[in-house]
């Protein structure tokens, strides 16, 4: 047996523009890697080991039915790693690799010291965390394209919907402008059972990922409410308002993609006041979304770390809402301070966090 042990680091994302509108054919969103990362051990073993210590999870074991995989524990917090690892061994076994056992720890500084989630993406970063720890195992050298596809088609396994934006940031790293693959397309191409190794390979349809440089004097802020968000029923309130009253949701649409679309351009052309004013109409459209849908997008919380923003530069949701984290653009450090302490005042946890520049590693 190899006594080799393989680190990994993926690290965490946030939305920064262009929520809901990114499950759109062809719109366009903003999402950052952020330095709070998940963390894997990975090695050969006699037998199949997982751990999770943070959720309470220590060795569980599984076997394999052909590629699907059984745990010997019903966790429904193992279902995206359990289609991960099948997804993977699909992979390798159309490339006529065997599988063999291994060991696998993760780790995560995505939630708080209790648990809680700050909405840091950590369903996606545990599915690229899985993919790039058999990568490293199997001792194969993937393209972040390849680490993409797989981790998507096993998210839509599991979820079935999303546009997949946290899992690019945290294959990829740094800033990203994304619009997502045709999600129709995929889910044709799972239930007609193409190989994966045959999917990963094609062109999906609409995707776009591309890095891009936010303007130099550019300072992201990101204040944590404390409050879990509840996306489920947001979700199904903006779907009814998609298909009940179609001409309000169009309206949102389009004025997110003008916002997502002014910010890209800020950014191209190094521009920090035009970056902070197209935050700020990007929240206007997401105000509009939430008042058409009758959703609470922005929570009381929120509502307080926006106006806080608005002093220094501009705020709004990041994600979903209705919890979680916002964030905010400014362009001095003092004026991050003051708004750090601000937001202290207010019972809003300042993360403090930086972009990470890499990817899966």
């Amino acid at each position: 047996m190899r006594n080799t042990t393989h680190h990994i680091k993926v690290p965490g994302k946030l939305m920064i523009a262009g929520e809901y509108s990114v499950l759109e054919p062809d719109r366009l969103a903003i999402v950052v890697a952020v330095n709070r990362y998940m963390n894997a051990e990975i090695k050969e073993n006699d037998r199949n080991l997982l751990s999770l210590p943070q959720l309470g999870l220590n060795n569980v074991t599984w076997d394999c039915n052909g590629v699907e995989v059984n745990f010997n524990s019903s966790d429904s917090k193992l279902t995206f790693i359990r289609n991960a690892i099948s997804t993977f061994n699909s992979f390798i076994e159309e490339n006529s690799i065997r599988p063999r056992p291994f060991s696998l720890l993760i780790t995560s500084e995505l939630d708080d010291s209790s648990g809680k989630k700050y909405g840091l993406g950590s369903s996606a970063a545990v599915v690229v965390t899985t993919i790039t720890s058999m990568f490293k195992f199997y001792e194969l050298q993937p393209t972040a394209e390849l680490i993409y596809k797989l981790s998507a088609i096993a998210h839509f396994k599991t979820q079935g919907n999303g546009s997949c934006a946290d899992i690019a940031a945290s294959t990829y790293g740094g800033w990203i402008q994304y619009a997502a693959f045709t999600s129709a397309w995929l889910l044709d191409e799972l239930r007609n059972k193409t190989p994966i190794s045959e999917i990963v390979e094609k062109h999906w349809p609409s995707l776009l990922i591309e890095n891009i440089n936010p303007p130099k004097d550019l300072i992201l802020c990101v204040g944590w409410t404390g409050n879990i968000a509840a996306t489920a029923p947001m979700v199904t309130k903006i779907n009814n308002l998609r298909n009940g009253r179609p001409t309000e949701y169009v309206n949102f649409i389009e004025q997110s993609a003008k916002a997502v679309s002014n910010l890209i351009e800020s950014f191209e052309k190094n521009d920090v006041n035009s970056a902070i004013s197209s935050l700020r109409q990007n929240r206007d459209a997401i105000k509009l979304l939430s008042d058409s849908a009758e959703v609470n997008i922005e929570t009381p919380k929120l509502k307080s770390l926006i106006r806080i923003a608005d002093k220094y530069g501009s705020g709004k949701t990041s994600g979903a809402g209705g919890g979680d984290c916002g964030i905010a653009f400014v362009q001095d450090k003092r004026d991050a301070e003051h708004l750090y302490n601000e937001w202290n005042s207010e019972d809003i946890l300042p993360l403090r966090l930086h972009v990470s520049k890499y990817g899966a590693l």
